[in-house]
This record gives C-alpha cells, structure tokens and sequence, in this order.
C-alpha cells in the first residue's frame, strides 16, 4: 500500500514541478516584454510615465490585431517583419483582464518588483510612477532585441514609440474609442 502511496505523492509533485517551471518561464517572458517597454521609452531626461501608460502600451504590444486597426485607420504601415502573422491575428499570447481604466494585467506589480530588484529598473514618483531602465537593464534590453525572439517585439515597441508615445490617459480615451471591443466588457473579464 505504501508504494502506490509513494507513486501518488510523486507524481504530484512532479506536476507541481512541470506547474512551477512553466510559471518561472512565463514571468521571465513578461519581465523581458516589459524590460523591453521600458528601455525603449526611456530617454536621457525621462522614463515610461505610470502605470496606465504602461499597460495601454503592453496591451497593444501583446495584442497586434488591435494595434493593427489603428495602424490601419491611421494609414500607418508595419515595419518590414514586424508584421503580424496569421495565427497572431485570430490569437492572443497572453490575455489581459478588463479593469478600470481598459486593458490590465494583475501580474504588473510582480513583474515590476521584480525588475526592479534586479537592478534592471528604478521607479520613482508619488502621484505616478515613472519608470526608467537603469544601465544593466539597458544592456540586457539590448542583449534581448539581437534574439531572433526578441527582434519583432523591439521592431514593434519601436513603432509603438513613433506613433502611440501619448499619455497613459490618451492611450485609454484611444483604445475606448477605436477599439471600443476591448473595453464594452464587463470587469474582471479577459479581453
């Protein structure tokens, strides 16, 4: 009996264990889209301005088929071999939650503390925060946009940075109004 008590207990841990590191390798890829934001909106005098911003941003990041209604309302083109492709434009790679102010991922404050631990960010600001890369996150930014993996996310925070580089305010009045879909949801839903 105490065998197939062992055998039980074994395999539930070994599924804890698959759990915990494909949990480990999604925060790592949300730490380094993040990292990868906030290194490219943050320039000598000023960094990636509060968390609305950051999460407008991050929403049309994550969301291309969104960003590319605007792009396309905009009659702004995609840089070669940032586009799109097809599996990105009927699937999201990680979804969001409809919250208060539109698109919100409840992972922001653990992503954040934990860039900021390492020493790859710095936030500052009482009213809202302001956060900048520091110079060990900009080098592993730069590390990460040379990756075959990384190159079309630093080519689409680069075109983020051309044409949406507005308030965290402004980007939500945007996203409410063009691409009212997202937010005519109840809240606490996944977009």
């Amino acid at each position: 009996m105490t065998s197939r008590s062992d055998d039980h207990t074994a395999a539930i841990a070994r599924v804890r264990d698959r759990a915990r590191r494909q949990e480990m390798r999604e925060a790592g890829y949300h730490e380094a889209r993040i990292l990868l934001l906030i290194d490219k909106f943050t320039t000598a005098k000023k960094g990636l301005d509060g968390l609305t911003k950051l999460a407008k941003l991050d929403f049309l990041l994550r969301y291309p088929a969104m960003l590319d209604r605007l792009l396309a309302e905009d009659d702004i083109h995609w840089p070669q071999g940032a586009q799109p492709t097809a599996s990105e434009r009927l699937a999201v790679e990680s979804r969001m939650t409809r919250y208060k102010y539109g698109p919100w991922d409840q992972r922001y404050y653990s992503i954040l503390g934990s860039l900021a631990a390492r020493g790859l960010i710095t936030y500052s600001g009482a009213n809202r925060a302001e956060f900048r890369v520091t110079a060990d996150g900009a080098i592993a930014a730069t590390a990460l946009t040379v990756t075959d993996e990384w190159a079309v996310v630093a080519q689409r925070i680069a075109l983020l940075k051309r044409h949406f580089n507005k308030s965290g305010t402004a980007l939500k009045t945007l996203i409410y109004d063009r691409l009212p879909d997202a937010v005519d949801r109840p809240l606490r839903t996944e977009i």
